[in-house]
């Protein structure tokens, strides 16, 4: 058996998405394809626009087989954390080869995983203060490569191969052309495919119908999207980001996760000129940092996350069980007696309590039913089987 695994945020799944399960399945065959997913907030510190439930049904419709859930410290981080931690659960669930989308897609990953990874190990700690960490990194691969990479995409998947070198895990690395348009250009009707930010726009500004919509968006995500009171998003949480800023003080905001450099007196200083997410971030912004950095934090601040708190549940190894078909079942119940992994299909009092391994994702899936109107994201609820 050959497991085939895909690392994925679905934020909507979209026609695109759908395709790259499909080359997952002529890879996988008649073997399981497992999904690791994003829950309710996403890689670069934005809430998802639909939740973790609806997203993972559509994947099972699109021939996943299992889904597990990448945790909260996982998922909010840059892309070298994200992919560490997505990879590390998909090879301790058995996957062997990974498919994963590129604009690029005729790079050698694999080579270029290791030569990226020993140039990092080197100096690891990127100490250029006047640039950001990312613009460092992507100088790393520019330099490797002879040119510059911008491209997200390509971007995420050279940090999945860097991350297969240093935890060797020595997956197989199996790119896929990343099909549509760029993911800053407008939707137009004639696009056969479609950027899930082009689309997440046009939703949340009310652009277009549900007609529009279903070229894209699978007709039972996009009922259940369409069904939703609002869509969360920045400017929503920001009086609720700026009541907590002036609520709290320098001291104990700077117990928040990446709260670094004194970014906490900077924070309290701006949350009082500016009356928008978007002036906030605007007016936080450095050379130092990326925006992408800025939200991130401001998710952690919102959430009251601590640097205590990632640091505890980085070293907890779980897999929490989302959905699964009747194949991804059983690769569960063999994985089970051979992972270092605690398999968790349900939230219960011991596993959500203070000390257990899903505390911190009950924690944040608060404000997510609480702005969402919806259910429980977690307690009462078991994984979709797909019949």
């Amino acid at each position: 058996m050959s497991v085939t695994g895909v690392i994925a945020e679905f934020n909507p799944f979209h026609s695109g998405h759908e395709f790259l399960m499909n080359q997952a399945r002529l890879v996988a065959q008649d073997d399981p394809i497992i999904v690791v997913m994003s829950g309710n907030y996403v890689q670069r510190g934005d809430i998802a626009i639909s939740d973790k439930w609806t997203r993972t049904e559509a994947a099972l419709t699109a021939g996943a087989d299992l889904v597990v859930e990448l945790p909260f410290h996982h998922a909010v981080q840059p892309a070298d954390r994200f992919a560490r931690g997505a990879i590390e659960i998909l090879a301790d669930l058995g996957v062997e080869t990974l498919v994963f989308g590129a604009e690029n897609a005729r790079l050698n990953f694999e080579s270029l995983g290791q030569k990226i990874g020993e140039i990092m190990q080197k100096s690891a700690d990127f100490s250029d203060y006047t640039q950001t960490y990312a613009a460092q990194y992507n100088d790393t691969i520019a330099s490797e490569l002879g040119y510059e990479v911008n491209r997200p995409n390509t971007l995420l998947a050279i940090a999945y191969s860097v991350a297969n070198v240093k935890l060797k895990t020595n997956l197989n690395m199996y790119p896929v052309r990343r099909l549509g348009v760029d993911h800053d250009q407008p939707l137009t009707k004639k696009q056969p495919v479609a950027s899930a930010s082009a689309i997440r726009k046009a939703l949340n500004q009310q652009q277009g119908l549900e007609s529009e919509f279903k070229n894209w968006i699978p007709k039972a995500e996009l009922s259940a999207i369409l069904a939703q009171p609002n869509f969360p998003d920045w400017e929503m949480l920001f009086p609720f980001l700026k009541y907590k800023i002036e609520s709290t003080s320098a001291t104990n905001l700077a117990n928040i996760y990446q709260m670094t450099e004194g970014l906490e007196n900077r924070m309290k200083q701006v949350i009082h000129q500016t009356d928008s997410f978007g002036e906030f971030l605007m007016a936080l912004k450095s050379k130092r940092y990326t925006y992408a950095r800025l939200r991130r934090l401001s998710l952690y601040c919102l959430l009251n996350v601590s640097s205590e708190q990632v640091m505890t549940y980085s070293q907890k190894k779980y897999a929490r069980v989302l959905g699964y078909s009747k194949l991804g079942r059983q690769h569960l119940k063999r994985v089970k007696k051979q992972t270092e992994l605690t398999i968790i299909s349900r939230v219960n009092k011991k596993n959500a309590n203070l000390d257990g391994d899903l505390a911190l994702e009950v924690q944040v899936d608060r404000l997510y039913e609480q702005m969402s109107k919806q259910t429980s994201q977690n307690f009462g609820r078991r994984p979709i089987e797909r019949k």
